[in-house]
């Protein structure tokens, strides 16, 4: 832009423009210098990204370390984090598109005297139905691959397996283009995910994907490099049993932050929506910043927990809608979790601070034999953290992803169609601090839950955290604060100690609730643990840093499930 502006002025200066002429044309470039690029919401394709006036992050640096340091990789990432953003660049980058990677840091790569573009075999696998039988699965897998075959100007024989005809392809691909190919495989993982409920049908898929895959490890020396995408690593160890010269790179350091926004980026490459967010929320592009690292950060994808990441697509959404909502959640299979949870009587609250090795945390096992904690990490809603009691634990990435489980919990405990409305009283019950109606809702919660199921999950992370508190009041707690967390209340909690916190602190519209929760056991008097309740509170001062808090003791009647005194 400057050396237009520059050339203008020279123009001018020797009467070769007129003045008029060089005032429109200096409105002009000063309207492109100003013009804000646009958000990629959903773009994953690169040269679409590029010459479509989008923000680009630029994470070439990674994809140019790659290739320079071997040939064959996997990267395992949750699903929205710009996997295919990242297989799109690779081919753009292998098949020598300069003019899209100028300014970029893989510029220099493509200037190489040696550089060579190569044939690139790109295969989407979240493109082919997984919704019939594994014969048509199979077909419709030998037609992606034929349909990559005619775009490289490949014949290969029609009527073979799906893994010969891809046999095919990278060896005569290789030799029509005199250079070898490049293998590209997006979401390498879904047709076997599809059916996480259905092992029958998982193990017929992974069948499929065994002799499809294979042929990357049996024709390595027609490949110059590979790389694979998955959301988890649920199939890597059934799919590529035999494939040991595979790199995996999902945990490594080095790239913790080839996908996803770091908060650099962030605050470099999006300054203007920033400014004008904030500028609306009347606070500062500081201020914003921390609301967006609560709500929006936390994903981390290295064992040296270096690494602190936005998930993009909701970063991006919430730029475009300037509220903080629930982005990434939602657009994902929230029933297909949500069933998860309640066929196997999972808690929320059990998962906090997980305790986890180093080695189950890089080989946390497949689709038939991972626990919970390792389903949940290996999809995203788990993601690493330091340990206390051990190497490292799991957690929830940010509120977004915890206030989401939360409802998703809360909806799986209430009766059928009443959430909403417990959902609305609840809210209402805050807003006017309305104790009677607070507690009616919190009792119609509480006798909600099928106890004795929802129990051994209390005792199981109360063993596996070394917490000392019963089960009862465990389940009580945590039970209550998914559910204002899924209503969307923002809650503090101290879940497991009375060292200095409340159990629950409530914040909505401008009103704060200090809550005290005791439970009254056998010979025990509510009333009597409703007057301790409060009194803890204002011994041990918990309203202090909340003016006009509003301050409840709670008890709850173990034997009958339910708030039944309070101060």
């Amino acid at each position: 832009m400057l050396h237009e502006q520059n050339l203008l002025g020279i123009l001018l200066l020797s009467n070769r423009i007129s003045s008029k002429y060089y005032n429109f044309v200096q409105k002009k470039l000063k309207a492109m210098e100003n013009k804000r690029l646009k958000l990629p919401i959903g773009i994953q394709t690169f040269e679409k990204l590029r010459e479509g006036n989008f923000v680009y992050v630029d994470k070439t640096k990674y994809l140019v370390d790659l290739i320079d340091r071997g040939e064959i990789y996997f990267l395992a990432r949750p699903r929205r984090f710009g996997k295919s953003l990242t297989i799109s660049t690779f081919d753009a980058l292998f098949s020598g598109k300069k003019e899209l990677f100028k300014g970029l840091y893989a510029e220099e790569f493509l200037n190489r005297p040696d550089f060579k573009p190569s044939p690139v075999i790109r295969l989407d696998m979240s493109s082919i139905a997984t919704n019939q039988k594994p014969e048509i699965f199979e077909m419709s897998l030998k037609q992606l691959t034929i349909e990559v075959a005619d775009k490289l100007g490949v014949e290969v024989p029609n009527h073979l397996p799906s893994g010969d005809i891809l046999r095919n392809l990278i060896v005569n691909a290789t030799k029509k283009h005199n250079q070898k190919a490049v293998v590209l495989i997006d979401e390498y993982d879904k047709p076997y995910t599809d059916f996480v409920n259905d092992p029958y049908m998982a193990e017929k898929m992974r069948d499929v994907l065994r002799s499809y895959y294979i042929q990357i490890k049996a024709n390595d020396e027609y490949i110059r490099f590979a790389f694979l995408t998955g959301i988890s690593k649920f199939a890597k160890f059934g799919v590529f049993s035999t494939f040991n010269n595979l790199n995996d790179i999902s945990l490594q350091e080095k790239y913790g932050n080839i996908c996803g926004y770091t908060e650099n980026e962030i605050i470099n490459c999006f300054p203007d929506y920033l400014k004008e967010i904030a500028d609306e929320m009347q606070i500062t592009a500081e201020e914003l910043i921390v609301k967006m690292r609560n709500y929006y950060n936390g994903f981390s994808f290295d064992l040296g927990l270096k690494s602190r990441l936005y998930n993009p697509f909701s970063t991006l959404l919430f730029f475009d809608n300037k509220d903080f909502l629930n982005y990434w959640f939602d657009t994902g299979k929230p029933k297909f979790i949500a069933d998860y949870l309640k066929n196997r009587y999972l808690t929320v609250e059990q998962f906090h601070n997980f305790p986890v090795s180093k080695d189950f945390a890089k080989s946390p096992g497949n689709l038939d034999s991972t626990p919970p904690e390792g389903f949940l990490y290996q999809s995203g809603y788990l993601t690493l953290r330091p340990g206390e009691v051990s190497d490292l634990s799991f957690d929830y990435p940010n509120i977004e992803v915890l206030n989401s489980m939360s409802r998703l919990l809360a909806q799986n405990i209430l009766p059928e169609n009443t959430y909403n409305y417990s959902q609305n009283d609840l809210l209402a019950a805050l807003m006017y601090k309305d104790i009677e109606k607070l507690i009616n809702v919190l009792n119609s919660l509480l006798a909600s839950i099928p106890y004795d199921d929802f129990s051994a999950a209390a005792r199981q992370s109360i063993s596996d955290n070394n917490y000392k508190i019963k089960p009862q009041e465990w389940l009580y707690r945590s039970t209550i604060l998914a559910f204002l967390r899924g209503c969307g209340v923002v809650v503090t909690a101290e879940m497991h100690t009375n060292s200095g916190r409340a159990d629950l602190v409530v914040s909505h519209k401008g009103k704060t609730w200090v809550i005290e929760l005791k439970v009254a056991y056998e010979n025990e008097n509510p009333e009597a643990k409703a007057e301790k309740a409060i009194q803890q509170i204002k011994d041990k001062n918990y309203a202090k840093p909340y003016p006009n808090a509003i301050c409840v003791g709670l008890a709850i009647d173990d034997s009958q499930r339910q708030i039944t005194s309070y101060r």
